[in-house]
């Protein structure tokens, strides 16, 4: 759905990422699915992520890692942006049992805080592990705490929480989960844990509604979108 969107807040929660709140139109819109954000200037929208939906307000987590990243950082209160919404396929939060297991990584994490939320509120216990590189890039952790989750955080260097990566503290058997993360991350989640879960795939994206072929992965089921099919797939049907 496209439409005009008003910037409530723009804030930098940690190294290089900043949280978005928006005020507009939210009906429809599910754990897992992504925006795609005008930049004035640039040809491309960006993809984000929704990582809370509350009323009519939207919120955003992203890095600053380009042009147009930068750009939003710079986005104040009060502006008026141009996005599309409910878009992609998002998580199927019907699957798994009473106990859950949500997997982050970095900025692989937003999408679960809202998963997260929903989770909740459908009445299960829920498990959040996230990883990070350093304490300077750690985020999240208060949201999913206020959601009654248990969290556990890693990071590499051992400068907050547990020193390693995700998979060094996720039990084998693991319950259900929900992943989303860098292919690194996501590799490991297979080897150690399978295919009990969904992942959502993070590849570079031109339109975001399946167009232009851009995002296109191969994967047990066939060639398919990520921005379309996906970018969240049941984890047996992935190839990474």
């Amino acid at each position: 759905m496209k439409g005009v969107w008003t910037i409530e807040r723009n804030e930098q929660i940690a190294e290089r990422v900043c949280r978005m709140v928006l005020r507009g139109r939210t009906e429809g819109i599910v754990p897992g699915q992504f925006v795609e954000i005008a930049i004035p200037g640039l040809y491309l929208r960006r993809p984000i992520s929704v990582s809370d939906i509350e009323g009519d307000r939207l919120t955003i987590i992203y890095k600053i890692v380009g042009a147009g990243t930068a750009r939003m950082a710079q986005m104040r209160s009060g502006e008026e942006i141009d996005m599309l919404t409910g878009l992609g396929h998002g998580y199927d939060l019907t699957q798994g049992g009473d106990e859950v297991l949500l997997i982050g990584g970095g900025v692989g994490v937003p999408p679960l805080i809202y998963a997260a939320k929903k989770l909740r509120e459908a009445g299960k216990q829920v498990r959040v592990v996230m990883g990070f590189n350093t304490a300077h890039e750690v985020f999240g952790e208060n949201e999913f705490q206020t959601f009654g989750c248990s969290v556990t955080v890693c990071t590499m260097d051992g400068s907050y929480g547990t020193k390693g990566v995700v998979t060094d503290v996720i039990d084998t058997p693991a319950p259900y989960y929900f992943a989303c993360g860098p292919m690194p991350m996501l590799r490991a989640i297979l080897q150690q844990i399978g295919t009990n879960g969904q992942m959502s795939m993070e590849e570079r994206m031109g339109c975001g509604v399946g167009i232009c072929m851009g995002c296109t992965i191969e994967t047990k089921e066939g060639f398919r979108r990520v921005c379309k099919e996906g970018p969240v797939f049941n984890a047996e049907t992935l190839m990474v």
